[in-house]
């Protein structure tokens, strides 16, 4: 899976290779992210050095602190960038629009329900992957059509989660 990672600005390509392997920018890591205990404590081994890291999800994506250093963290898939990119960076605010997986996963809570009224940046869902746990938003406001997903089930990239209308 590719990804493009926004750090404090600064643009990085990341490939996750497999579950012990990444290359971020040509450059071969080995890594190891595991959630400690209950609270947003994470433990990050990466290229041999290891970090604790606090990990907390905000609108406009994760803020991450690491020995006492807060950096502003977005990630987006490659896919999903060039779709927006080729949208001009919008998402249609009319119509149907099915919302798909941006990743596979496990899908461990959904926050609304069919018919339900929502706003955009809502927080939808979770999904678990790749030990992370992923808030899934709404791209924009609208009411909640059919939900293809139930918690505890998993799904693939580009699975069909939910339409809004």
């Amino acid at each position: 899976m590719k990804y493009t990672c926004t750090i404090n600005g600064k643009e990085y390509r990341i490939e996750i290779v497999d579950d012990r392997l990444i290359n971020v920018n040509g450059r071969e890591l080995t890594m190891d992210f595991k959630r400690i205990g209950d609270q947003q404590i994470y433990s990050l081994l990466l290229g041999g050095q290891s970090y604790d890291a606090f990990v907390y999800s905000h609108e406009a994506g994760w803020e991450v602190q690491i020995k006492n250093r807060q950096y502003t963290v977005a990630v987006e898939g490659e896919r999903s960038k060039r779709m927006y990119a080729a949208a001009g960076g919008r998402v249609n605010e009319t119509g149907a629009f099915r919302l798909n997986a941006p990743m596979p996963g496990l899908v461990v809570a959904i926050f609304v329900e069919e018919g339900q009224e929502i706003q955009k940046g809502q927080v939808l869902m979770i999904l678990e992957s790749m030990k992370m746990q992923n808030e899934i938003k709404a791209p924009r406001g609208g009411t909640v059509g059919e939900l293809r997903v139930k918690p505890g089930e998993s799904v693939e990239q580009r699975q069909a989660l939910l339409s809004i209308f």
